[in-house]
């Protein structure tokens, strides 16, 4: 297990204007899945699915997108990534450097997969590094944290891996960041249709039980130890959940209609991923993930139910960034 403990990690001050200024930034961001069962608002994985950001400065900004929901990530108006990017630099009193964006998506947008903490971390990279701010990666971290509302998706995003994290009332984001034991593949069914974070959220009780809460408690921990110790057939027992996943599943028919396969044809597990609608299935890695694949898409179709499902897999690297420079 790889500790690492972001609130230790000081800040890094400002730096002095320099003669040499960054011109480019590339950045290249993951999917994420998070919950992932009892784990509620506390942890999530990176997924190998990405989106990449190329960011340059310009006269005025400008995006070109290609990729998965390309209309979406090219139209200016209320564009997450730079919504993000001027605040941040608004907050700090810095010049809005204007942008041209160009960008490839692969992370399905309002799917529950962990597209909004993406966007908003490649804000605050790119105001971080256009605002000469030089952020360490608790502070960006934190800043993506309080604006998504919990720590999980941006933690995992950034950092890469299976991450548990915290987001305490004052300070930076407390993030450990795991690499999970041995081979767990994955395949994503994703929907047509989409689900806000929020109306995901409205649909969930202000109270829990005691005996919901305690469930819940133990199989977080049981999951964190399925993962650590990879033992695969605690799984399915860990994935429970009574907090979100009951409560959620009107608005998700892909997982009741997917929970009905755990521990058959090759599925070792399923959840919903984040807020839904998409599910995440844990799939066994001595069965072919294309055979097990072919299974779940007959048994959707048998049920009435349609979605798009791709192979993936858990990375272990998080957001990575690279830079040019002129003089």
């Amino acid at each position: 297990m790889k500790r690492n403990n972001l609130s230790e990690r000081t800040r890094m001050p400002k730096s002095k204007k320099k003669n040499v200024s960054p011109s480019a930034l590339h950045l290249a961001l993951p999917a994420t899945s998070a919950n992932l069962g009892p784990a509620f608002d506390a942890a999530a994985l990176a997924m190998d699915l990405y989106i990449a950001v190329d960011a340059r400065p310009s006269a005025s900004f400008s995006i070109r997108a290609t990729g998965r929901d390309e209309a979406i990530c090219q139209a200016l108006e209320d564009h997450l990534i730079l919504t993000t990017y001027r605040e941040v630099l608004e907050s700090q009193g810095e010049k809005i450097i204007p942008l041209s964006l160009s960008i490839k998506n692969d992370i399905p947008i309002g799917k529950g997969c962990g597209s909004s903490a993406a966007a908003r971390l490649a804000g605050i990279a790119l105001a971080s590094h256009f605002g000469g701010l030089r952020w360490s990666d608790a502070q960006i971290i934190g800043e993506a944290s309080r604006r998504e509302h919990h720590p999980d998706n941006a933690s995992a995003c950034w950092m890469g891996g299976l991450t548990v994290a915290r987001m305490p009332s004052e300070g930076e984001a407390q993030v450990v960041c795991i690499r999970p034991k041995g081979k767990w593949p994955l395949l994503l069914a994703i929907p047509d249709q989409a689900l806000s974070t929020e109306e995901a959220r409205r649909v969930l009780p202000a109270q829990y039980s005691r005996a919901d809460t305690v469930a819940n408690i133990q199989n977080s921990m049981l999951l964190l130890a399925t993962f650590t110790e990879g033992r695969r057939e605690l799984l399915s027992s860990a994935l429970q959940d009574r907090i979100h996943q009951p409560y959620r599943a009107p608005l998700c028919p892909l997982l009741p209609g997917l929970q009905e396969l755990t521990g058959k044809r090759g599925v070792l597990g399923v959840a919903l991923s984040g807020a839904g609608p998409a599910v995440i299935v844990f799939l066994d890695p001595e069965s072919s993930a294309q055979k097990t694949r072919k299974s779940v898409a007959s048994h959707l179709a048998s049920h009435g139910l349609r979605a798009e499902l791709l192979l993936t897999s858990i990375t272990l690297r998080g957001a990575r960034r690279g830079t040019t420079h002129s003089r």
